[in-house]
């Protein structure tokens, strides 16, 4: 398994009572698969930008399609550029991979036969090794989890082990999300100025 899709394993299944806009998790998967490209050494960090390194055929199918696609001439992008960048759709890009591998079954609701199925995740290997990983409070699946405000943050220095690369992947990711909720907010703002110059307010 990979960080991504434990990722995306634990946003689906493992706290869905928090909601996760689309575009915040396709950010956070982002930066989960730039911190296994790092741990593949796949790419290595100058500063905050991503320097392309050996090109290991990884099993992962995503995994693979992410290191094919580092920009690997000079000037090289930053963790920034790449997270909105490979971020685009990212989610639902997940979603459908889930679905192609058997990953996802529909339940109906008891007792409403007409009310229509939701999509859950199947009962596979991998969930229960993405489930492991969420209870262990693994730092860096806890810390991408907290950033999309699906788990509480940790106190302490709980990345205190941590390479710097990846506490560098970790801030970028944590900025991009800020990022886009004040454009979010931005448009709301907009909107709603719009609203009230049709309405005469």
């Amino acid at each position: 398994m990979t960080t991504p899709r434990d990722l995306m394993i634990a946003t689906m299944d493992l706290a869905p009572e928090r909601t996760v806009e689309q575009g915040d998790l396709s950010l956070a998967l982002a930066g989960a698969e730039a911190i296994d490209l790092l741990g593949a050494e796949a790419i290595s960090l100058v500063g905050d930008h991503i320097v392309p390194g050996l090109r290991p055929v990884l099993p992962d199918p995503l995994l693979d399609e992410a290191a094919t696609s580092l920009v690997r001439e000079t000037p090289y992008e930053s963790v920034g550029d790449w997270l909105w960048r490979r971020g685009r759709g990212l989610s639902a890009t997940y979603l459908a991979a889930f679905e192609a591998e058997g990953q996802l079954s529909r339940q109906g609701r008891r007792g409403m036969p007409f009310r229509r199925s939701r999509t859950v995740l199947a009962d596979t290997p991998a969930r229960r090794e993405a489930t492991e990983r969420w209870t262990s409070d693994e730092p860096v699946l806890a810390a991408l989890a907290a950033a999309l405000g699906i788990r509480d943050e940790q106190t302490g220095d709980f990345l205190g082990g941590a390479d710097d690369a990846v506490v560098t992947v970790l801030a970028a990711v944590r900025d991009a999300l800020l990022e886009l909720e004040a454009v979010r907010q931005r448009r709301a703002i907009e909107d709603a100025a719009f609203d009230n110059i049709w309405r005469g307010d």
